[in-house]
């Protein structure tokens, strides 16, 4: 084997240990998180909303609203917004 296949085939060999760390550490997080909000179930919080909110919370204020407006949007279209109920009927 050359020089350049022998580097090559070390440099694989070293992001694919980085990678199998990586997911280790993906794993461990993941347990944590689940945790976490196993912690936040027990002491009364809907988790289904945390994880909504969580969501909302990485994304920049313009992306929130313009989200929002379509989502406003569609479930107008739909006639399930407040009040659109007694319209529709």
């Amino acid at each position: 084997m050359n020089n350049k296949s022998s580097f090559a085939q070390g440099q694989l060999k070293s992001i694919v240990e980085r990678i199998e760390r990586l997911e280790e550490e993906k794993k461990t997080i993941a347990a944590d998180i689940k945790e976490v909000y196993a912690e936040a179930k027990g002491n009364g919080f809907d988790t289904k909303v945390l994880r909504k909110v969580i969501s909302l919370r990485k994304k920049d204020a313009n992306e929130r609203e313009e989200e929002e407006a379509m989502l406003d949007l569609y479930l107008q279209a739909l006639g399930m917004l407040p009040g659109e109920a007694e319209e529709a009927a």
